[in-house]
C-alpha cells in the first residue's frame, strides 16, 4: 500500500513542479471554498474524534488540540487564502552571474518533491501542510494520529475533491489512514519516493524518526520554553506577558513552561504573578528554596518540581518556577533544559539583552516579547508546516521557502571546460 502511495505522490510531484503560480493559487482557492461548503460534514466527523477522546480519558489539553469549531475551521480556510497571497518562491532566482569562462549560472528555487509529515492530535495540520506543499509544488504523504482519524479522513477527502475540481492530481495530497504503527516505520524507510520527513508531535515521535528514518528528518516542535525575569524588568508588564505566554493556549509548543526569576526580585514579583494568574487556575512546580517558599506564602497551588518536569512540556496550565541569582545562571539553566525552540528575557538593560541573545542557542530568542509569537502566521510566513529547532536547511517556523531546495541552472554557448 505505502509503495503505491509513494509512486502516486512522486507522479503528482512531477506534475506540480510544472504548474504556474496562478494554477496553484486557483487550487488553493477551491480548497478554502470547499472547507466552508463542507463545514457541517467536517465538524460532524471531528465530533466523533472528540467523543472517542473523552471516552478514552484524554486530557482537556489534548482534546483542545483535537477540537475543530466553526470559528477554527473558518480560520483554517482563511489561512489557506492567506497562502494564496504569499509570494511563490518556486522559480525564484536566488543569485547568479557570468563566470570568466562565459558560463552563465543561476541558483533557482525548486520544490523538494515529496514530503512525509507525521503528526499527532492536530487536525489543522492537515490543511496547513497541504496548502503550503501545494503552493511550493510539493506532494505530501500525511500520517496523523489515531485520535484524529475521522477528522483527517474527511479533510483529506475535501482537499482531494478540490484538487480534482481544479484539474490537479488528487494524489498530490494523500493520508495514511490505517493506525498500524508499522506503517510509520515503513514511511520512514520510503526514501525511493519521499524526500523529507517532518514530525510534528512530542519528543518520543521526534526521537523515533531520528533513529529509524533513511530520509532527512526536520527535528523540532518540542518546546520547553523559558522566560527570564531580570531585576530591571517592568514587573507589571511582565505579569501580563507571562499570562499570555502561559495561558493563551497552553497546549502549543511555543508556550512558556519554565519561569526563571532573579533572586533579588522574587519575593516581590512572584506574589504579584500568583494574584494575577489566580483566575486561570495555574498550578506551580517550584524549585525547593526561595521559589517554593515564596509561592507557598503567596497562597499558590504549588508542589516541588522534579528533574523530569524541567525537561518536559506540560501542555497544560502548569508552570515551573526557578529562582536564579543572575543572567549567567539563567542562561546556564536554559542550556541544560531548553530544547532550542523559543527563549525570552524581560529586562530594561540593553547590555543584558544583547548577552542573552548572543549566548542563548534557540530558533527564536525574544527580548520583552512573548514566546507565543513563534508561529509562521505571526512571522508573516503564512500557515507553517513545522517549527524546526535544528540548524541545517531550516530553523524556526517553516514557511514556503523552507519547503524548497534549489538547482544550479547553467547556460553556455557550447561551452567546454579548459
Amino acid at each position: 500500500m505505502l509503495e503505491q502511495m509513494g509512486k502516486q505522490a512522486k507522479e503528482a510531484a512531477f506534475i506540480l513542479v510544472q504548474l504556474s503560480t496562478a494554477q496553484k493559487n486557483h487550487a488553493l482557492a477551491v480548497i478554502a471554498e470547499q472547507l466552508e461548503t463542507q463545514a457541517d460534514r467536517i465538524l460532524a466527523e471531528n465530533n466523533k474524534d472528540i467523543e472517542a477522546a473523552r471516552q478514552n480519558g484524554l486530557s482537556e489539553a489534548l482534546i483542545d488540540r483535537l477540537l475543530l469549531t466553526s470559528q477554527r475551521l473558518q480560520g483554517i480556510a482563511n489561512d489557506v487564502r492567506h497562502v494564496i497571497s504569499l509570494t511563490d518562491p518556486v522559480g525564484k532566482i536566488i543569485d547568479g552571474g557570468t563566470l570568466d569562462s562565459g558560463l552563465k549560472i543561476e541558483r533557482v528555487r525548486t520544490p523538494l518533491g515529496v514530503i512525509g509529515v507525521i503528526y499527532e492530535a492536530r487536525p489543522n495540520v492537515t490543511i496547513d501542510v497541504a496548502s503550503l506543499c501545494l503552493k511550493t509544488g510539493n506532494a505530501v504523504l500525511l500520517r496523523g494520529g489515531k485520535e484524529t482519524r475521522h477528522s483527517n479522513q474527511i479533510l483529506v477527502e475535501v482537499v482531494q475533491n478540490a484538487l480534482q475540481q481544479a484539474g490537479l492530481p488528487k494524489f498530490a495530497v494523500q493520508a495514511i489512514s490505517d493506525p498500524n504503527r508499522d506503517l510509520v516505520m515503513q514511511l520512514l524507510k520510503l526514501d525511493r519516493y519521499v524526500d523529507m520527513i517532518i514530525p510534528r508531535g512530542g519528543a518520543g515521535l521526534h526521537e523515533l524518526c531520528k533513529q529509524h528514518a533513511s530520509i532527512p528528518v526536520i527535528v523540532g516542535g518540542v518546546g520547553v520554553c523559558h522566560t527570564f525575569v531580570e531585576q530591571s524588568a517592568d514587573q507589571n508588564k511582565a505579569v501580563l506577558l507571562i499570562d499570555n505566554a502561559k495561558t493563551q493556549r497552553p497546549s502549543t509548543c511555543n508556550t512558556l513552561e519554565t519561569l526563571l526569576v532573579q533572586a533579588s526580585i522574587a519575593a516581590q514579583f512572584l506574589p504579584k504573578l500568583v494574584a494575577h494568574l489566580a483566575p486561570k487556575k495555574v498550578k506551580y512546580h517550584a524549585a525547593s528554596g526561595t521559589a517554593l517558599n515564596v509561592l507557598k506564602q503567596a497562597g499558590a497551588d504549588v508542589t516541588e518540581v522534579t528533574e523530569n518536569q524541567l525537561h518536559a512540556e506540560w501542555g497544560s496550565p502548569d508552570l515551573n518556577v526557578v529562582v536564579v541569582n543572575d543572567i549567567n545562571e539563567a542562561i546556564a539553566h536554559i542550556r541544560r533544559y531548553g530544547t532550542q525552540h523559543s527563549e525570552c528575557i524581560l529586562t530594561a538593560s540593553q547590555n543584558l539583552a544583547r548577552q542573552f541573545v548572543n549566548q542563548v542557542d534557540a530558533a527564536a530568542v525574544y527580548v520583552n516579547a512573548s514566546t507565543r509569537f513563534t508561529d509562521g502566521g505571526q512571522f508573516g510566513l503564512g500557515a507553517e508546516v513545522a517549527v524546526s529547532t535544528q540548524k541545517l536547511h531550516a530553523r524556526g517556523p517553516m514557511g514556503l521557502e523552507a519547503l524548497t531546495s534549489y538547482k544550479w541552472v547553467c547556460e553556455g554557448d557550447y561551452s567546454i571546460r579548459a
